[in-house]
């Protein structure tokens, strides 16, 4: 006779078995993110810092060159037509090549284009450059969104693009007080003026990753020669049980005929105007609050950045535990329309109630774009993912032309801030109500 509430020894043999495979996996997959997630934060730390320290060299370099507000935002939104020309045709390449090469060509690149910034000298040279350095840069971040889809599949994959993103704010917390020390410090060495030094001295870190890209990175789970075999197999498997889940897109046409695709443009479109409103400006904006001296603003910038990385890492965790991705993104969304609002109405009134609402627009901004990702990766993979990616994030960075720009008009305009973070703060919530519209069934992984 079976004793009440004990186990069949069958029944609890598969439970243990079970369990054995769940740690294993989970061993094996924290065994990947410390191999490849804090080198490829460390690229995007460098890379994002060549993209927005502009913001910092503003604060010497409009007096020195006599450039308006206008032209500063031209310039700094100018990067994103070239990073929109050649984002897809850079993204298939590296499907087509690998990413440890073209990545490492990324890099070394865009390093050598940021450095020779210091030579900018009039409105079209500092066009120009920008230009060429978003052409440089294109591909960049969707190669490591499509990069990452090659290790993790969509239940993990939230988490780990959240993870990677924080090198965002981490480059905010890191270069804002760098940059702000070396345009203090190196002002007038060897005849130069301090936004030159930091065009310098901020690339040199691009080309010595770009080069330890072509000896760190593999280009998937088949090359990493530091994987067993039975992990490999494990890790394969799980993508490939991802992509039978997924419809696939016969062709590009067929791609680029969903109207899914395009909807999910438009709301990264939101998410960008937020992200680079914000970072392109927050010197200024904490300038705008009271704090005086580049190396105070540049100590300054790091609260909101911080705030960032702390609402970045615990929403990424919370939408893959919960499996929910919509609700996930809306808030943080109107985390930032409110925090913008609120800088605005504080403005140089209240320094302190200013920071505060600047770290609440930074830690709902900078959350939304990665969380955003566990949208489209849900449908898209293979080679669709390549050209998905790509497309969306080409066409939601031409906000990142647009939302600095639009701020610098205003500004020349009314002399003040506050209209462009209200304009700001409107897209967002435009952008949290069409993320409502996305049925929730199509990304509950």
């Amino acid at each position: 006779m079976a004793i009440s509430g004990t186990r069949s020894p069958g029944r609890g043999m598969s439970a243990a078995a079970g369990h054995d495979a769940s740690v294993e996996e989970a061993r094996i997959y924290r065994k990947v993110t410390w191999h490849i997630v804090p080198f490829l934060m460390l690229c995007y730390i460098v890379a994002y810092l060549d993209r927005v320290n502009v913001g910092f060299a503003k604060l010497q370099m409009l007096n020195d060159l006599q450039f308006s507000e206008t032209v500063f935002g031209l310039g700094a939104g100018v990067f994103f037509l070239g990073y929109f020309l050649f984002e897809v045709p850079s993204n298939i390449i590296l499907h087509r090549v690998g990413a440890r090469v073209w990545i490492a060509r990324i890099m070394i690149t865009w390093a050598i284009i940021s450095g020779c910034f210091m030579f900018v000298n009039t409105p079209t040279s500092f066009y120009v450059m920008r230009f060429l350095l978003g052409l440089a840069e294109a591909g960049f971040f969707p190669g490591i969104i499509l990069y990452l889809t090659y290790w993790y599949p969509a239940a993990r994959r939230s988490r780990m693009v959240c993870t990677f993103m924080t090198a965002i704010p981490l480059a905010g917390l890191i270069g804002g007080p760098l940059s702000g020390w070396i345009m203090e410090t190196f002002s007038g060495v060897q005849g130069l003026t301090g936004w030159q030094w930091m065009f310098v001295l901020e690339a040199v870190p691009a080309i010595v990753l770009g080069i330890a890209v072509l000896m760190y990175l593999d280009d998937g789970i088949r090359s990493a020669k530091w994987l067993t075999e039975p992990e490999k197999r494990l890790l394969e498997t799980g993508i490939a049980a991802d992509a039978n889940d997924k419809v696939p897109h016969p062709t590009l046409k067929a791609l680029f005929s969903d109207g899914r695709l395009w909807l999910m443009a438009l709301i990264y479109f939101c998410c960008v105007m937020g992200q680079y409103g914000l970072t392109f400006w927050m010197p200024t904006l904490i300038k705008t609050a009271g704090i005086k001296g580049v190396l105070n603003i540049g100590l300054f910038t790091a609260i909101p950045y911080s705030a960032a990385v702390i609402s970045m890492l615990v929403l990424g965790r919370s939408s893959d535990k919960y499996r929910e991705r919509r609700w996930h993104l809306v808030i943080p969304m109107l985390m930032g329309a409110v925090g913008l609002v609120g800088a605005a109405m504080a403005g140089t009134t209240n320094t302190g109630i200013a920071i505060v609402f600047l770290s609440i627009a930074a830690a709902g901004v900078l959350a939304s774009a990665p969380l955003f990702w566990s949208l489209p990766t849900s449908f898209l993979h293979g080679v669709a993912a390549a050209a998905g990616i790509a497309a969306i994030n080409s066409v939601g960075n031409l906000a990142g032309f647009v939302s600095p720009y639009l701020i610098g008009l205003i500004k020349d305009m009314t002399q003040s801030t506050d209209i462009g973070l209200y304009v700001l703060a409107g897209v967002l919530v435009a952008g949290a109500g069409l993320v409502l519209s996305v049925p929730a069934r199509l990304v509950s992984k």
